[in-house]
């Protein structure tokens, strides 16, 4: 169980521990910011794809011969990252990376289910909430630390030592399993191309729509269409084909059903907050990546001493209020920051990090144990793969809205701030005076230029001020997406056996 865990750990810790060392990978392979998204979004390409894959493949090949392969294909490919030098092949190699190491997530999720005694799957999902909820958290921070004192590539060995105990680890612990080849004919091929496909191009366009003004761009409008007809035909094919590749009426399951809608609310939360710390402390305050990591390092410490006192919450109260009181601690964490002015930096952080940490920490065991506590041992494996995959879903989709809702709002605010720095005003006049003459002191003797100088280090306060308050929008939006995964939360059903965990089948 630990072994696996490991493997969870490290595929989600892949996802965030590149988004502070962006700049400096996007530098090291000669590509410009604007390409560089694509070493995110290829591995949450990979890893969105083959999530829903993982009960099919483990069922072909065998547990056993799919988490040990897959595991040792994720640290190749993570190490071949560390040797491209330009962006399709650093593409190409997080993809892959993401592929492989996107089965760990939810064989270690079903192993909690179909390994662990009820008794004991309570402290299961502590370990799997520690290893979905720290691992964004401290993902920027190790990338950050790696980058700053040992260059980029780095960060891409992290992954070496952990997998290789795991795979050993494995080898000796888990059970051989016959391979059961005959499944490859029976397999939903027709269900499997149209969700890779949809899921590919639903990730490329909530990816790259904001840099392409969405659906004003003809690349983003063939995306979308391919897409939705992907999509829709993938839905369709599961609800009618005799052994559809994702059991879908799993969903109409009450507590499964609303545990999962629940989830796409909290990824959207938990992925999108791990994107807007480190974009903000960027793009408005200048942080470099080691300082980004230092900040994010709070919302991810404390979680190491709170996750696994959760086990005993959950034989004391019910799961559903234990992750309904996390995710209200989350929300107020995140409108703790939507006052943010230009002084607003790593300190005024700290006490929203820490609720955000105790809300992280408490809410995740029980939204499993309340979601996947009703559904029978024989679909845990299937369930888990829906879980895993709308989770990781909805923090793609938070993670595009957000960074469209930071630039939408920055032109608002843009605007209306504009308004007021008139040249009429006299207040203004005086200002750029004085900035003139600051420049005029320091080096530039041309008045006009000085001038023009001054205008332009005035249109950088309002376009940096704008930037702040479009970031205080963002974690608004945040906090009202978690007041809704908390009402989800509260409609799902009583858990069978509460007294023991909320996980009982």
């Amino acid at each position: 169980m630990v072994a696996a865990m490991i493997g969870a750990f490290m595929a989600i810790l892949n996802i965030q521990i590149t988004n502070a060392s962006l700049l400096n990978i996007e530098g090291g392979i000669g590509t410009g910011v604007d390409n560089g998204s694509w070493i995110s979004t290829s591995y949450l390409i990979g890893e969105i794809v083959v999530i829903p894959l993982t009960d099919y493949l483990s069922r072909v090949f065998s547990f056993r011969k799919i988490i040990i392969g897959f595991a040792t294909l994720f640290a190749i490919f993570s190490v071949a990252c560390a040797f491209t030098h330009d962006l399709p092949s650093m593409i190409a190699m997080r993809g892959l990376q993401g592929f492989f190491g996107g089965v760990l997530i939810p064989m270690a999720f079903t192993l909690v289910f179909t390994k662990l005694p009820k008794a004991q799957q309570p402290v299961g999902l502590a370990m799997f909430a520690l290893a979905v909820t720290f691992a964004p958290a401290i993902g920027p921070t190790i990338g950050g630390y790696l980058t700053e004192n040992y260059g980029w590539q780095t960060i891409f060995f992290v992954n070496v030592i952990p997998t290789a105990v795991m795979v050993i680890t494995l080898y000796f612990t888990l059970e051989r399993q016959p391979m059961q080849l005959h499944l490859l004919r029976e397999g939903d091929w027709l269900g499997i191309v149209t969700m890779a496909i949809g899921l590919s191009s639903l990730q490329a366009v909530l990816e790259e729509g904001n840099k392409n003004d969405w659906f004003g761009s003809p690349f983003i409008v063939k995306l979308a269409v391919i897409a939705a007809v992907s999509l829709t035909l993938f839905v369709w094919i599961e609800l009618v084909v005799e052994k559809p590749l994702i059991r879908l009426r799993l969903l109409t399951q009450r507590s499964f059903g609303f545990g999962t809608i629940s989830a796409v609310f909290v990824g959207f939360a938990l992925f999108g907050s791990v994107y807007l710390l480190p974009a903000y402390l960027g793009q408005v305050q200048r942080y470099n990546a080691e300082q980004i990591g230092q900040v994010l390092a709070w919302t991810g410490l404390p979680q190491l001493i709170l996750i696994p006192l959760v086990p005993k919450l959950m034989q004391r109260f019910d799961p559903r209020f234990i992750a309904f009181t996390g995710m209200i601690l989350f929300a107020v964490s995140s409108f703790m920051n939507i006052a943010m002015s230009l002084d607003y930096s790593g300190d005024q952080f700290f006490v929203p990090n820490i609720v955000r940490a105790v809300g992280q920490a408490i809410m995740l065991a029980p939204l499993s144990a309340v979601s996947l506590g009703s559904v029978a041992p024989q679909d845990a494996a299937a369930a888990s793969g829906i879980s895993n995959m709308m989770r990781n879903l909805g923090g793609a989709i938070g993670t595009a809205l957000l960074a469209t809702i930071v630039t939408k709002r920055e032109q608002f605010h843009s605007n209306i701030i504009g308004q007021s720095v008139d040249l009429g005003r006299e207040e203004v006049r005086t200002r750029i005076a004085e900035v003139t003459n600051y420049f005029l002191s320091h080096g530039i003797s041309d008045p006009a230029t000085a001038h023009h100088q001054a205008i332009v280090a005035l249109g950088n306060i309002v376009k940096r001020q704008a930037l702040v308050l479009g970031f205080s929008d963002t974690f608004a939006v945040i906090g009202i997406v978690l007041v809704f995964a908390a009402i989800a939360i509260l409609l799902t059903g009583k858990p069978k056996n509460a007294a023991g965990g909320g996980a009982a089948h």
